[in-house]
């Protein structure tokens, strides 16, 4: 039985390896009916299909030949910022992470975790969430943590406080968890458009234009 419960949502595949690239579409499309509109292989190619295919979400390596999957997310998101990317890739160090994430990216999932896993990572980023792998999600979180009080000899306490709400965080954290504003709200106990307000006022006092920079900075700043 398919997972995916939306006709309309179309996925193109980045992937430079052609046994993973059409062993993805087989998965997806067979397994859990979603409908792959696109295949490339590289990140040029990439640019030039996503910005005719116009998919819901695309899939999209690191690693890729001729432009890397980081460049191709920064051209595709300067053309079209709506485009929903989601960076598929086995690297899992916080450089890569950052570096996806500031390019555009609105999730980053390792390409070792569970087709479901993945399958909720493509549900959540096309209803507007940040999603990132738990095991990075966490991982960055604690390197924060941990380490903002060795970055350039002081300690967090200096740091400029945040004018976040205590609700603001609240809602924040389970932005960067990769929670959808229906999720959110049911979490808090507050309706959607409350929500959305709290939103609306995270990304002005971030100075940021949506909710997956609104993430980044939260994690670089250690503000959850």
């Amino acid at each position: 039985m398919a997972d995916i419960d939306n006709p309309n949502l179309t996925v193109v595949i980045v992937e430079d390896q052609e046994i993973t690239r059409v062993g993805l579409k087989v998965i997806l499309e067979a397994t859990y009916g979603l409908t792959i509109v696109g295949l490339a292989k590289d990140g040029e190619e990439a640019v030039a299909m996503v910005l005719e295919k116009l998919p819901s979400v695309t899939l999209m390596d690191i690693g890729l030949p001729i432009l890397n999957g980081i460049e191709a997310t920064r051209k595709i998101k300067s053309e079209d910022p709506t485009r929903r990317i989601i960076m598929l890739t086995s690297h899992d160090d916080d450089r890569h992470v950052f570096a996806a994430l500031a390019a555009g990216a609105d999730g980053y999932c390792l390409k070792e975790a569970p087709a479901q896993q993945l399958v909720l990572a493509i549900k959540a980023v096309n209803e507007g969430a940040a999603w990132l792998d738990p095991g990075i999600a966490s991982r960055v979180l604690r390197a924060i943590a941990n380490g903002g009080k060795e970055k350039e000899g002081c300690d967090k306490a200096s740091l400029p406080p945040s004018s976040l709400s205590t609700r603001e965080l609240d809602v924040l954290r389970l932005v960067v968890d990769g929670r959808t504003n229906q999720e959110i709200a049911e979490k808090l106990v507050l309706s959607v458009e409350t929500v959305k307000t709290h939103m609306r006022h995270i990304m002005e006092k971030l100075a940021v234009s949506d909710r997956t920079q609104a993430a980044v900075k939260a994690m670089r700043d250690g503000l959850v």
